[in-house]
């Protein structure tokens, strides 16, 4: 066949199939919606969590709604209304519940040892340091997070921490010569208003380093004004900017790595390396102190110590002992200081803040501090009241313990996963099964806000923890309900052994923090009475809405 008839042919059958397939285009775009709702139908029927009601009417088919309201930073406000709407069970997409409930929600979530990941996401690695390093909150496996533990429980037990000659001496440091000289400082000025927030973060950093590092190694924020700046410059410039790398972090990685796109700015890696920097160095300072052959009892850096010693015991087990633990130990640590001066820091300004705007209860307390013994007073010989007499007045207690009520440090969902098995959740008629690798969470904030247990749940009203006659009503506001921690309280009498999921951020079961004592005795039960005591107001500087921060002290 000539040349010219085969490219003529060649030619026919091209624009044939050219045109058949254009005519055929229109039916596979029409089909790509057409399979979008099988699918859609399909793996709503598929999931049982369709029987629990949802949160949006998107919840049961994708988890874009509520990556929505987390990236707007309205998850609380979101999650209050939808558990007012359709119960203590909520479904906030296809995989993810919210549960507001004690039996079965929080009682067999948290306590019932549901893990932190499933395998291949676990939310809490957002909280690792140095690159990757993990530390305890970081863990999601409950074996290794009991390692971990058991190395740190016995530094941060009731029995040390209420004994401990080197804790006392830091304290008594801390207060009589740094903290009580600065709130005196600014009484007698011309201009008498202090920023309580920076001031008690300051304080409550130096507490939480003091006994980690000792004080030759610890910060001195309060002494300091210039690096109390420059650290919760630092600290805060990071706040707003967690969203990608806890819910996406593959995403984010990739990303970075392959395109050279940041979903957060830069400087939050820089904060974040200007902290690790700053927390190695004291590292580095308790290490020297610790190769001293003398050294002064408040210099003793009593949790590096400690955790130093048990991980190299770890190493020699295990048949590791070239590896450094240099890094492994200033992560851990660096979670300490970080959550332990956070949350007090927040806890503090909130109680600061609203006993100025409550001047009845600033005097009922007032008078209930001045019955301690010795009074704390600025002095380089002062001592400090005992903790058990400071753990037994009912009046600060019942401060504080509103307070963290309303005002929780970290009011938001802590995530876990349901069993592999699955499980049924809920109460009172509204139990649901859940299937295995669920993310499930609970919310503080939401827990204090039952107007059954709490009444009036808006309203800071301290005298609600005094007198209460009626067992199962104390059981519920102290033991049930109660969750500021990660965990509900088991008594009133045991504030000691639990308010301090301060040191450390809230966890539950067998995850409560290890430094459950270090707050309790040494940061809000010390920390508070100082100004409570020695002045005779603190007045609001500001509407009653705004953010505690400016306070006239007088």
């Amino acid at each position: 066949m000539p040349l010219y008839l085969l490219i003529a042919r060649d030619s026919s059958l091209f624009a044939h199939s050219h045109a058949m397939s254009i005519a055929s285009l229109p039916v596979s775009v029409a089909l790509v919606p057409v399979l979008v709702v099988v699918y859609a139908v399909y793996s709503y029927f598929a999931n049982p969590l369709r029987r629990v009601p949802a949160a949006h009417p998107l919840s049961h088919f994708t988890s874009l709604w509520i990556h929505w309201v987390r990236w707007r930073h309205v998850e609380n406000a979101t999650l209050k209304d939808a558990h007012a709407r359709l119960g203590p069970i909520v479904c906030l997409g296809p995989d993810e519940i919210s549960v507001n409930c004690v039996t079965g929600g929080i009682r067999d979530v948290y306590a019932g040892g549901f893990e932190k990941g499933n395998g291949k996401y676990n939310w809490y690695e957002f909280f690792q340091n140095y690159d990757g390093v993990p530390n305890m909150f970081s863990l999601a496996g409950n074996k290794m997070h009991s390692v971990r533990k058991r190395m740190l429980s016995n530094v941060y037990s009731k029995s040390v921490v209420t004994s401990s000659p080197a804790l006392l001496a830091q304290m008594s440091t801390i207060l009589c010569e740094r903290f009580l000289p600065h709130l005196d400082t600014v009484a007698s000025s011309e201009a008498p208003v202090l920023n309580i927030y920076a001031t008690l973060s300051a304080a409550t950093m130096d507490v939480v380093t003091g006994y980690i590092f000792g004080l030759k190694a610890s910060s001195d924020l309060l002494s300091n004004s210039q690096q109390l700046s420059w650290f919760l410059d630092l600290y805060n410039s990071r706040r707003s900017f967690n969203f990608w790398g806890q819910e996406f972090p593959g995403l984010t990685s990739a990303l970075r790595k392959y395109l050279g796109h940041r979903l957060t700015p830069n400087f939050v890696d820089v904060a974040n390396d200007q902290i690790e920097k700053w927390t190695l160095g004291m590292c580095d300072g308790a290490e020297t102190v610790c190769r001293q052959p003398d050294v002064a009892v408040e210099d003793t850096p009593s949790v590096y110590q400690q955790l130093a010693s048990a991980l190299s015991k770890e190493a020699k087990k295990v048949g590791d002992e070239k590896t450094d633990p240099k890094y492994a130990i200033a992560s851990e640590l660096l979670d300490h200081l970080a959550a332990g001066f956070d949350t007090s820091g927040i806890t503090l300004t909130y109680i600061i803040h609203e006993l100025s705007l409550h001047k009845d209860v600033q005097s009922n307390l007032r008078q209930e501090l001045l019955t301690l013994s010795p009074p704390l007073v600025p002095s380089k010989a002062a001592t400090i009241p005992n903790p058990k007499a400071v753990d037994g007045l009912p009046y600060l207690h019942a401060v504080i313990w509103e307070t963290l009520r309303l005002h929780s440090a970290i009011p938001g969902p802590q995530p876990r996963f349901t069993p592999p098995k699955g499980c049924k959740l809920g109460s009172d008629g509204q139990s649901y099964y859940i299937p295995g690798g669920v993310r499930v969470s609970a919310s503080a904030g939401l827990l204090h806000q039952n107007p059954v247990v709490y009444e009036q749940p808006e309203e800071w009203l301290p005298e609600r923890w005094l007198d209460v006659l009626d067992e199962e009503k104390r059981k519920d506001m102290e033991s049930r309900w109660f969750w500021a921690f990660g965990r509900s309280v088991r008594s009133r009498h045991k504030t000691r052994a639990i308010l301090v999921e301060m040191l450390t951020w809230p966890d539950s079961g067998g995850r409560m923090c290890v430094g459950s004592h270090l707050a309790v005795y040494r940061k809000l039960r010390v920390l508070l009475p100082c100004p409570g005591a020695r002045h005779r107001k603190m007045k609001h500087m500001g509407p009653p809405s705004t953010a505690p921060v400016g306070i006239h002290v007088a």
